[in-house]
């Protein structure tokens, strides 16, 4: 990373590695940019056809070269150059600066000289052609697999890289109108509601694409290198060994000019070709001229069909399947890796510190800059994490030797450039090693996200790689730390560090002081061992070096944020406790049983709950502002200049919230206060006794405040979380620590909802579990055999999930095992010890975990069958759980886990354990950047807007990651969202296909949010006539629910009421009649979620002709209509006129029965308009799927009213008013009226109101007008004053909305109101009628788990018919 460029044969070295090309890169003119031109060129020469390519004019010539050697018809040939009109081009040259590139020119192709590092790139870059991507090759690696092409395999054809990632992209064939799908069949049993199998071989369809065809039995390199002085004076390289599919073994000697065949057997060595024919430029033509077999099977490889770029393109980061191939061996190819490549590669480890820090020094002064500085930073820091990883592997199984002799107790160790050790504290056991290294690599992260001036303050690349039960911490080598380099090993910075004065130790001070300020960390004095004060910005462990490389590193990045007075157990505890009594410190600790020990000394507060305490600090500190204004005389009087009230009024509201300064609001932490050791001079105890006031009253904050705060959010469906990682995520953006699920436990149990919130219940007892489980699996799995570890893993499973597992069985099994591979050795009782445990011993170690980590006063029970019955907890959610934490993979079958006779999980079934990563994330600044604008622009309502910024963010992610993304993920979601709101239903299903695979690749195709994904995926594809691809994505959406949770779960509903508005009959009846039951179970009979799914449930019975249960549902939907809105509400009306329609419907098939007999029954079919129509169900869709939301406030409603009122008033005084001759322009009383009836919420929120709506408004008045008007402008303004502050009561939450989403983690703003009315205002129900307003807001909800926007229509407004929603122009 020395060089901005490297030749364009490292490119293809890379490219070989599975690097992504940049064809990715689509035109779109961004802001303060130039247009970015994308043009073709034709491509011809070295023995390829001609064919054309889009190259874009900021690409170097050798992003040229490797797009054009990433083509299915230049492959696998390299050493290839571009050249115009007879002249070649400089690799680092820019296209755009090249005289005579133009669209239409012709580039031939140049074959190059090989060197003998080109060679083996070459030799390399044919054997990873020949290992082309393999259907299975993802669960073979241990990655996640996307399967959206079994469910379409349209799909295939129809997606390309970059098709949507700017304004200049082509047309792809997915933007045609697809053609008509008919009906899929009936749902499988397991996916139907109440079923309780849960089968795992449907999670991983068979993939539609073939299998690769073996071309060559071997290829290596010769037993006759390296050659002989002689033959390297005349051009011999390298000599290769291959063996055909005719079983016929063949010498190729490498030159510069290419490869031939030599005359050298297994035992004569003889170098001479074996013909006259020239030398082939590409080994493949050799092998094609030698083989007939390669030639036809290279020929089949080239021609195969193969998946989308998108589905092959390697992921920055391994994302773990916890399902691997059916079976291991037939799966387990022919990987030529006796070429030796491989060893050559890895003699020559690279300075990842340099690698990392090279490329966060890129400039950064224009945005191509920009991008190419985030670009190299991500490849960069993959690199280095995929090295990691197969470092720890290396070292856990015994191929390195550590580099301090062999100390057991703490071995390091150098791999591949990268320093590996167990790391963290010192002392307090493996529990406070493994917290101290999670902590390092938070610490790193928090330094590495400082932006501007202090990326000066440098860390070391590091991660955390978990693997067969062991830590280890993975660093980049800092340079001059081993002693060498004289002042360069020197510390600058920390309590053991000498006291000396220089320009270096200024500058590193002086950024410290910065980062202290943005991290909130306050500069504090401590004692150093020799009793001398030592001036500090961070915890008294960092230290800062100067590295011979002459930058700033820190290092000992464990103890950034201050500690958890909750968790601080100190010797003078019982004094600080009295001196607080007063402060409620003593009450709060008494009542909560705080503070508490804890298994190490490393209980931190998140920064999240930092900065939610500081902000609710600084709301007390206005609050007081105001309260000590006012009792000196008024906030008027003290806010005059001069006036010392004012200032007094400041510090002493300074002083009662413990800021830290007395003239201006600061709210900073101390970290070493309550860390143990430290000792502070006798200056600062007045300084050091705030913060233990401080931080005592952010412990209590955090149990006060946030853990309620959370529940509340999981009431509203603000967060709805299915499965453990997405409840420590949002349990983490609260600043909730996982040692709280205990706490958490108990908040629930005390809550009068804990009935709907059960399912947080499951969640955290079964996080619990399963990180109770992992603890005790590390300690289990690291003194097991190799030989033994499947079988040991095998056992441990059983014993979790198995009532009382025996270990007779495992054991006995074992047993024979050893015997056949010894012939009769028996295995020792020191080897076999593992299977010495027992369900029960294991399950009371679990009990005991809990009680020492998360205080759980309520018992986990002896087996999982008591989680199962008490909290309806799943056996698959525990062991998808445990697999993901520990890297295991299990073999892709059925398991009956209620086996007890029989252990459902045999050796056989463990496929491999990988290491899991836990790395620093690379931001990507101007993509997010981009991103957040256009939510921004979403919650004003400016969806063109938005639209555009959608395309822009997508564009940059390209450029940046390649899509391959979580946040670029969730870009093109929520794009394809902005997309179907404006009628680009064909856009949004194209995009959101490739969202689906993004989620799955990069996200789990298990993930939750994959889930959602699908069912979006279905509301478009069905808007599209796709109805069998819709029912499919519904159908695998339900299944990865039922096995990541279970079925009582409240995105359950969303997703059964989609399955009931997709499918006919009686199928439709049975899902919408379990969403019910879910919707009472979590939200309520009252809801008004309940009351529109009991409404969409009366109108399929009316379908089928149940008019009798349809009348009793539509009955309980008028009843929470009328207990919200009254009897005299237009939708208690509507609804009134509905179920009227629907009882007269039900009368006329009755009196038909009785006058013809039941078999009549049949010709009385429901009318037309009871049957909801396509586009009805559509908008359905829509609402339930959070895509539209009607939200109407009651108040908003009066204040409208009232402003209707006005309006009409001015009316009629502009009348009076108006001059004769016309002079004065305005508009007529109709047109006012039709704009009074047409004003939306965002008429009376000034600070929402699009720019395109403010000419609705009613003229201002002239001054010469009558006073009358005068005074009716004030009225307005008045009332307009009070229409913003109802929508701001209404945004606070004191009014609500209908739109409560219960997706998994989608944050809405909740409401109250959906009114029933047409487009005349009358109330009417036939079908067809309204069941909404003029009045609605439109919202449209992100994917993220947390967060929300809301999009109000500039030229629409939605109405929620009584068969469902339509869209009304108001031009019209």
């Amino acid at each position: 990373m020395k060089d901005k460029v490297q030749p364009a044969e490292d490119s293809i070295a890379k490219l070989a590695n599975g690097s992504k090309l940049p064809g990715n890169a689509v035109g779109l003119k961004l802001a303060g940019e130039e247009e970015d031109v994308s043009f073709p060129v034709k491509i011809q020469g070295a023995g390829v056809e001609p064919f054309e390519i889009q190259v874009h004019r900021f690409w170097l010539v050798q992003d040229a070269v490797m797009a054009v050697l990433g083509r299915e018809e230049v492959a696998p040939r390299t050493s290839l150059s571009l050249s115009l009109s007879g002249t070649i081009l400089d690799p680092i040259c820019e296209l755009q600066t090249i005289k005579g590139l133009k669209p239409g020119a012709t580039l031939r192709l140049v074959e190059d000289s090989y060197t003998p590092r080109t060679v083996r790139v070459h030799l390399a870059h044919l054997q990873d052609f020949l290992r082309a991507p393999s259907p299975q090759d993802a669960l073979r690696e241990g990655r996640s697999p996307s399967l959206l092409n079994t469910l379409s395999p349209a799909h295939n054809s129809e997606n390309t890289p970059g098709g949507h990632s700017g304004r200049g992209a082509r047309r792809l064939p997915s933007d045609s109108k697809p053609e008509q799908q008919s009906m899929e069949g009936p749902p499988p049993d397991y996916i139907l509601p109440g079923s309780k199998e849960r089968p795992l071989v449907p999670l991983l369809p068979n993939n539609t694409h073939s299998e690769v065809p073996n071309c060559l039995i071997d290829l290596s390199l010769s037993c006759w290198n390296p050659p002989p002085g002689t033959r390297k004076l005349q051009g011999d390289f390298l000599y290769i060994t291959i063996c055909t599919l005719e079983g016929r073994w063949c010498d190729i000697t490498s030159c510069p000019k290419g490869f031939f065949l030599n005359r050298s057997t297994l035992d004569v060595f003889d170098p001479r070709p074996a013909s006259s024919s020239p030398p082939t430029h590409c080994l493949s033509d050799l092998l094609s001229q030698i083989s007939p077999g390669f030639k036809k099977a290279f020929t089949t490889l080239r021609n195969r069909s193969q998946p989308p770029p998108l589905e092959n393109m390697p992921t920055p980061y391994r994302t773990l399947s916890w399902l691997g191939p059916p079976s291991a061996v037939r799966c387990h190819r022919n990987s030529f890796t006796r070429s030796g490549l491989e060893e050559q590669g890895a003699a020559q480890a690279p300075d990842w510190n340099e690698e990392l820090q090279t490329a966060r020094d890129l400039p950064q002064g224009s945005l191509e800059e920009r991008l190419h500085r985030d670009r190299v930073l991500l490849q960069v820091n993959s690199a280095f994490v995929w090295a990691a990883a197969q470092a720890v592997e290396a070292v856990v199984d015994g191929c390195v030797t550590p580099i301090n002799g062999g100390v057991e107790e703490d071995p390091a160790f150098l791999c591949g450039g990268l320093f590996v050790s167990r790391g963290g504290a010192s002392e307090g056991g493996e529990r406070a090693n493994r917290a101290a290294q999670r902590l390092e690599l938070q610490g790193v992260q928090e330094y590495s996200n400082l932006l501007g001036h202090l990326l000066g303050l440098h860390t070391l690349p590091s991660a955390v790689v978990d693997y067969r039960g062991s830590r280890l911490l993975v660093q980049g080598l800092a340079p001059g730390l081993d002693g060498m380099g004289g002042e360069a090993r020197g510390l600058l910075y920390g309590i053991s560090a000498a006291v000396s004065e220089g320009p270096q130790r200024r500058k590193l001070l002086e950024l410290l002081a910065h980062a202290a300020k943005s991290l909130n960390i306050q500069k504090h004095v401590v004692l150093s061992p020799s009793g001398q004060q030592v001036p500090l910005f961070s915890s008294v462990h960092t230290q800062g070096l100067l590295g011979a490389d002459g930058r700033l590193y820190l290092l000992n990045l464990f103890h950034v944020h201050p500690a958890d007075a909750n968790y601080h157990v100190g010797e003078n505890e019982e004094q600080a406790v009295q001196e607080e009594a007063q402060a409620g410190w003593l009450e709060y600790c008494s009542s909560r049983g705080f503070p508490r020990c804890f298994p190490h000394k490393f209980c931190l507060l998140r920064p999240e709950l930092i900065q939610a305490f500081i902000q609710h600090k600084q709301s007390q500190f206005t609050q007081r502002v105001k309260e000590r204004m006012e009792e000196s005389g008024g906030i008027a009087e003290c806010t005059k200049t001069g006036d010392p009230r004012g200032t007094e009024a400041i510090r002493g509201a300074c002083k009662d919230v413990g800021s830290v300064s007395n003239i201006i609001f600061e709210m900073r932490f101390n970290p070493d206060v309550f860390c143990p050791g430290v000792q502070f001079p006798s200056s600062e105890s007045n300084s050091v006794h705030l913060q233990e006031t401080l931080l005592k009253e952010a412990a209590s904050f955090l149990i006060t405040n946030q853990i309620p705060a959370f529940l509340d959010d999981c009431l509203q469906f603000r967060v709805n979380p299915v499965d453990g990682a997405t409840l420590c995520k949002a349990m983490h953006q609260k600043g909730i620590n996982l040692r709280y699920l205990g706490e958490l436990a108990i908040a629930i149990s005390q809550s009068e909802h804990r009935e709907r919130l059960q399912h947080v219940t499951r969640l955290v007892f079964g996080e619990i579990v399963i990180r109770s489980a992992r603890r005790i699996f590390s300690s289990y799995v690291q003194n097991v055999e190799v030989s033994s570890l499947s079988a040991a893993v095998s056992h441990f499973l059983c014993c979790l999930l198995v009532p009382h597992f025996s270990s007779i069985s495992a054991a006995e099994e074992s047993k024979k095992r050893s015997k056949k591979r010894s012939r009769g050795g028996g295995a020792t009782s020191d080897t076999m010890a593992w299977s010495a445990l027992s369900g029960t011993e294991l399950w009371g170690l679990l009990n005991q975990d809990a009680r020492d980590t998360y205080h759980l006063t309520e018992g986990l029970g002896t087996s999982a069958d008591y989680l199962m019955e008490q909290y309806g907890l799943q056996k698959f959610s525990l062991l998808r759980g445990l697999s993901l934490k520990t890297g295991i993979q299990l073999r892709l079958r059925d398991y009956t886990l209620d086996n007890c006779i029989k252990a459902p999980i045999s050796p056989d079934d463990i496929i491999n354990m990988f290491p899991v990563v836990k790395h620093v994330t690379m931001t990507t600044s101007d993509a997010t950047q981009a991103f957040n604008s256009a939510q921004k622009s979403i919650e004003k309502g400016q969806l063109d807007r938005a639209y555009e910024q959608l395309k822009e963010a997508t564009y940059l992610f390209g450029r940046v990651c390649d899509d391959l993304h979580p946040e670029a993920s969730m870009c093109l979601s929520t794009l394809a969202r902005v997309a179907y709101l404006q009628g680009n239903r064909t856009e949004a299903r194209s995009v959101q296909m490739k969202a689906v695979v993004l989620s799955e690749r990069v996200l789990g195709f298990d993930h939750p949010s994959t889930i959602q994904e699908y069912a979006l995926l279905a509301m478009y594809v069905f808007a599209g006539q796709e109805l069998g691809l819709a029912q499919r994505c519904l159908y695998r959406a339900r299944l990865l629910m039922l096995l990541v949770h279970g079925e009582e779960h409240p995105y359950m509903a969303t997703l059964d009421s989609s399955l009931g508005l997709v499918l006919q009959g009686e199928q439709s009846v049975q899902y919408l009649q379990s969403a019910l039951r879910l919707n009472t179970m979590f939200r309520g009979l009252e809801d008004l979620h309940t009351a529109l799914n009991q409404h969409l449930l009366a109108q399929r019975l009316c379908c089928i002709g149940d008019y009798r249960k349809a009348i009793s549902h539509e009955r309980q939907a008028l009843a929470v209509f009328q207990a919200k809105f009254g009897d005299n509400h237009v939708q208690t009306k509507c609804s009134t006129e509905f179920l009227k329609a629907v009882t007269q419907q039900a009368v006329r098939v009755e009196r038909s029965l009785r006058q013809g007999g039941s078999d009549l029954m049949d010709t009385v079919p429901p009318p037309e308009s009871l049957i909801p129509s396509k586009e009805t169900t559509l908008e359905q869709l829509a609402i339930v799927n959070d895509i539209l939301k009607v939200s109407v406030s009651d108040k908003v409603q009066e204040i409208k009213a009232k402003l209707r009122e006005l309006r009409a008033t001015a009316d009629t005084n502009s009348e009076k008013a108006e001059p004769s001759n016309g002079e004065v322009a305005g508009s007529s009383p109709a047109d006012e009226a039709e704009a009074a009836e047409n004003v939306t919420v965002s008429d009376v929120s000034a600070s929402s109101v699009p720019e395109e709506n403010t000419q609705q408004r009613p003229p201002i008045p002239y001054p010469e007008e009558t006073e009358s008007s005068n005074h009716l402008s004030e009225n307005l303004d008045h009332a307009e004053e009070e229409a913003q502050e109802a929508t701001d009561h209404r945004k606070a939450g004191e009014t609500a909305t209908m739109g409560k989403s219960d997706k998994p983690g989608t944050n809405v703003v909740n409401g109250e109101g959906l009114e029933i009315t047409d487009q005349s205002g009358t109330a009417q129900c036939n079908g067809k009628g309204s069941l909404g307003a003029s009045d609605d807001k439109l919202e449209l909800a992100k994917p993220d788990t947390e967060r929300q926007t809301s999009i109000m229509t500039e030229d629409s407004e939605t109405e929620f018919n009584g068969v469902g929603a339509s869209t009304v122009d108001k031009a019209k």
